[in-house]
């Protein structure tokens, strides 16, 4: 028998209209996002139909609002008679979704853990000081040698090795000198997608 996992994302695949076709064909979604908004005591389902992108991209609304659509969509696949996978896992946020969907954690209790987390999160890097870049197409070697280059004594550092040849870069976006990174990278044939 053939055996298979779920996957969850983690932040920064939140768009402002995600699920509203499934939502259109599944009552579940809309179900689920309802259940979220109880728990946090806003409109979630709302946040993620109209935005605006600016509030969706605060950390504290954009994890409860990935989670619940992990789950979502998750229950979609359980009313449709999909089978249990053998495994799930996630990629930083998308842990809470996994152990929500193989039953570790409530549901309502998860939003509100990362809602939690991504205040402690945001309160950790001010909104604006920083930013982060995905680097694809290069080893992880010349990556933290060129943020090492351009650090010049302030953060510049790879700090997720997402897989070989994708490593996400953070820097305190008022070090202007950290322009030339990208710049450098690009030289170099990477690709470089900022959050």
């Amino acid at each position: 028998m053939t055996q298979f996992a779920f996957v969850f994302p983690g932040q920064g695949s939140q768009t402002v209209g995600m699920l509203a076709d499934m939502a259109a064909s599944y009552p579940i979604v809309e179900e689920t996002f309802a259940e979220a908004s109880a728990a946090l005591g806003y409109d979630l389902w709302a946040l993620t139909q109209q935005g605006p992108a600016e509030e969706l991209n605060k950390t504290w609304q954009t994890q409860p609002a990935l989670l619940t659509a992990s789950v979502a969509l998750y229950r979609v696949w359980q009313q449709q008679g999909g089978k249990a996978p053998a495994m799930m896992a996630g990629h930083s946020l998308g842990e809470y979704s996994a152990l929500v969907c193989a039953g570790v954690i409530d549901f309502a209790d998860a939003v509100r853990l990362v809602e939690m987390r991504g205040k402690f999160m945001q309160e950790a890097v001010p909104e604006g000081t920083g930013a982060m870049a995905a680097i694809i197409g290069l080893d992880d070697a010349s990556i933290a040698k060129a943020c090492e280059e351009a650090a010049e004594g302030q953060v510049v550092s790879p700090v997720n090795f997402n897989s070989p040849g994708q490593v996400v870069i953070a820097v305190i976006k008022k070090q202007l000198s950290v322009l030339a990174l990208p710049v450098k990278l690009r030289a170099q044939n990477a690709l470089c997608r900022y959050q």
